[in-house]
């Protein structure tokens, strides 16, 4: 169970920090007795009542530690090959990525799109929108969990990954 003040990735919403536990006051649909998670988003400005049995995919976000050991991993962190696959299969794939919810299959649909989007940057052609948005979100939620995670700005985040990938290559 997660507790009052825990930062925690619920289902593709982003981070959440859980302000309370308990049986909400004011919450229309509360059953009695049931005890909910109020969780406020961190980079939003939603308020999400969840039971605590919720069937959503809840997780606490990564250590400072595991965000660091992450990061040195990135470079070893494989792009999946998607080529010559229609965009509706290639949603679903990026789907199943966005789905585990860790961030090592984020890394890899990100690092996927951009090698597409090199492959394909001679052409003249473009990533199709889906391919776009899957990798906006992908992006989104990486960097919202390394923000809190190495306590920095959101907006730092991409530089910090970028430096520290460059540090370990060499």
């Amino acid at each position: 169970m997660f507790q009052k003040d825990d930062y925690v990735i619920y289902g593709n919403s982003g981070i959440c920090r859980v302000e309370d536990v308990g049986v909400p006051e004011n919450y229309p649909i509360v059953r009695a007795g049931r005890l909910y998670y109020t969780l406020v988003q961190v980079f939003g400005s939603g308020t999400i009542y969840a039971p605590v049995d919720t069937q959503v995919y809840m997780r606490n976000i990564l250590t400072k530690q595991e965000a660091e050991t992450l990061i040195e991993q990135i470079p070893e962190i494989e792009a999946e090959a998607f080529a010559g696959q229609d965009v509706r299969t290639l949603s679903e794939k990026y789907r199943e990525c966005l789905d585990t919810h860790q961030c090592e299959d984020l890394v890899r649909l990100i690092k996927t799109i951009f090698q597409k989007k090199q492959s394909i940057a001679g052409s003249g052609k473009k990533l199709a929108k889906t391919e776009q948005d899957f990798d906006r979100l992908a992006k989104d939620l990486l960097h919202q969990e390394f923000s809190i995670a190495l306590e920095i700005p959101l907006e730092a985040v991409e530089e910090y990954i970028l430096k520290r990938v460059r540090a370990t290559q060499g």
